[in-house]
């Protein structure tokens, strides 16, 4: 007869371990050290964080951010603790999805949702929430997560938890961008997983039979064997939805980390099969905007110019970005219902393809999304159209009009790109009453600026008074 041990004192035995505890002490002391930085800072110029991984941010060329006083948080990079029975992960903020993902398959198990770029890290992923093809089922990144520990700009640091008295805290480090104070450790989930990844595309030549497969596959949930689900909209007669689901084996695989640019291929290919790795950072060298674009360009640097490269050279060289007309890269989130309303006004006003579609399950009336904003939808299935490399015209400003076009169709768009919201409309979309809440707790003093100041003014620096 095999006797199994209660949860709990499994728990316990790993938590009192020797490891654990060297690993659990030499975290503390990277919280103290973020504790005494802040500290001393001279409230002369506004806090930001230096970290070790490049920022998965458009660059901007004229962004006051980079004139901040940083709190240096680069050693917050650990994974602490995998427990494969619980299916969780305890990991610092700075550790990268590329990493992430390594580590968690060597126990059958990745994170619920991995963005496509390698070197986003986790911390990234809930403050600016991420998504990628498991989305139509678990939601966002930051949907999985249980668990954040949060230094205040006082140098508290609270535990947070969907539950306890710090839940709100909890709720609004999503989409928080920094400003909410530093988040020193998180606790998500994972699933299982399988070595390789089995890829169909399915072709359609209206958008009317791209959205009823999609729905029949939301509808679904993986009930019938399709773990992710995304899509590239060619052009407005090649809609293609690539439906995919983890296997043991493979007859062949693919990597697309070279001279292939993957979003190609699937309009080419009916089924493909790569390593699991390889699927979740199968856009890594771009996912509609690659670099270089042309293929002798990637045949000589494509093995280098990886995506954290590129924005690092951003970084450092910020005179290369365009002064008044920079590249269109950003996410817009529409309900399912507003998706062909917006696709005819895109198709007039702009009709730019390919389009990266994500579709995402709106797990719940988000603390940090405005009061009433949900209340004008019915849609639990949102669409993340992605427009990666749009040119923009001389005369025409393609993010604003985006922003105007959303508002009506009940959708809103990420903020990690440019954004040119007044203040009025800004907390129209986003919670100011659940914001200031919160800051009060973990900012008082605005160290870290507030959301719409940060996002849309000092990031294309604007006057931020």
């Amino acid at each position: 007869m095999t006797l199994r041990m209660p949860r709990l004192d499994v728990e316990k035995r790993v938590r009192e371990a020797p490891r654990f505890r060297l690993v659990a002490d030499r975290h503390a002391a990277k919280v103290e050290r973020v504790v005494r930085q802040l500290a001393g800072w001279d409230g002369t110029r506004p806090l930001s964080f230096r970290k070790r991984a490049v920022s998965h941010q458009v660059p901007k060329r004229f962004d006051n951010r980079t004139k901040d006083f940083k709190i240096d948080v680069s050693d917050l990079d650990e994974i602490l603790l995998i427990d494969p029975v619980a299916r969780t992960c305890t990991a610092e903020p700075g550790v990268p999805f590329d990493r992430l993902v390594e580590a968690t398959l060597r126990h059958g198990l990745v994170p619920t949702v991995v963005p496509e770029l390698k070197t986003i890290t986790i911390g990234g992923a809930v403050s600016g929430c991420s998504i990628e093809s498991m989305s139509y089922r678990y939601g966002g990144f930051h949907d999985s997560c249980i668990e954040y520990e949060v230094i205040t700009a006082k140098g508290e640091v609270l535990t947070c938890t969907p539950a306890n008295e710090h839940r709100l805290v909890f709720q609004m480090m999503h989409n928080s961008f920094g400003t909410l104070g530093c988040l020193s450790k998180l606790v998500f989930k994972l699933v299982p997983a399988k070595p390789f990844v089995h890829v169909r595309y399915e072709t359609f030549t209206t958008q009317a039979d791209y959205e009823r497969r999609i729905r029949e596959v939301f509808e679904a949930q993986g009930s019938d064997g399709v773990d992710f689900m995304d899509g590239i909209i060619h052009a407005p007669d090649r809609w293609v939805l690539s439906l995919s689901t983890f296997v043991n084996d493979a007859p062949y695989t693919h990597c697309y980390d070279w001279v292939t640019v993957y979003y190609e291929t699937t309009a080419k290919r009916k089924e493909d099969y790569l390593t699991t790795a390889d699927y979740f950072f199968r856009y890594d060298r771009g996912v509609t905007n690659p670099t270089p674009r042309s293929f002798l360009g990637r045949l000589l640097f494509g093995k280098v110019l990886d995506s954290s490269l590129l924005l690092r050279i951003a970084e450092k060289c910020p005179w290369l970005i365009s002064r008044d007309r920079p590249t269109v890269t950003l996410d817009t989130f529409l309900p399912l219902s507003s998706f062909e309303p917006f696709i005819e006004w895109y198709r007039a006003s702009i009709g730019y393809f390919p389009l990266w579609m994500v579709p995402y399950r709106r797990v719940r009336d988000y603390e940090w999304i405005a009061d009433g904003f949900f209340d004008q939808t019915r849609d639990q299935l949102f669409i993340d159209l992605a427009i990666y490399g749009l040119e923009q015209p001389e005369g025409r400003n393609y993010y604003r009009e985006i922003e105007e076009a959303l508002f009506p169709m009940h959708g809103l768009k990420t903020l990690i790109s440019y954004n040119y919201y007044s203040e009025d409309e800004f907390w129209r979309v986003f919670n100011k009453r659940n914001y200031d809440a919160v800051k009060r707790i973990t900012d008082p003093n605005n160290a870290f600026r507030d959301l719409y100041t940060k996002m849309c003014r000092a990031a294309r620096g604007a006057p931020e008074k």
